[in-house]
């Protein structure tokens, strides 16, 4: 009786990664993107001076919130940056060293993200 060893697939995490990494991209980016690159410039909203958002930076919810949205972005971008490569320009020869690239690449912007928030 020999057990079949089969290898769990890390597809679905990785999908999980990318649909949260949308999301969020779709939700929170073009605030912060309209709030620091339309609204303060132009003056339609008053700007906050650099002690005022230091002060918010320092709360952890805020770095945690900050960090999440950096990693969830990078996987997204990996994700379909991958897919891209592999199915688009049909580089399917390549996967791996693909593969290793996009997520290698994802997961040091995290840590290089994780490094300027928290200041490991």
């Amino acid at each position: 009786m020999g057990r079949s060893r089969s290898r769990r697939s890390s597809e679905p995490l990785l999908w999980l990664l990318f649909s949260a990494g949308g999301t969020a991209a779709a939700l929170l980016v073009p605030v912060l993107l309209f709030l620091f690159g339309v609204a303060f410039p132009l003056g339609w909203l008053p700007a906050p001076d650099h002690a005022h958002l230091l002060s918010v930076l320092r709360y952890p919810v805020t770095k945690v919130v900050l960090f999440g949205l950096c990693v969830l972005c990078l996987f997204h971008w990996a994700h379909r940056f991958r897919y891209t490569l592999y199915d688009g320009l049909r580089l399917k020869r390549l996967g791996g060293v693909i593969a290793l690239f996009c997520y290698g690449g994802a997961v040091a912007g995290s840590v290089a993200a994780g490094v300027v928030l928290f200041g490991v």
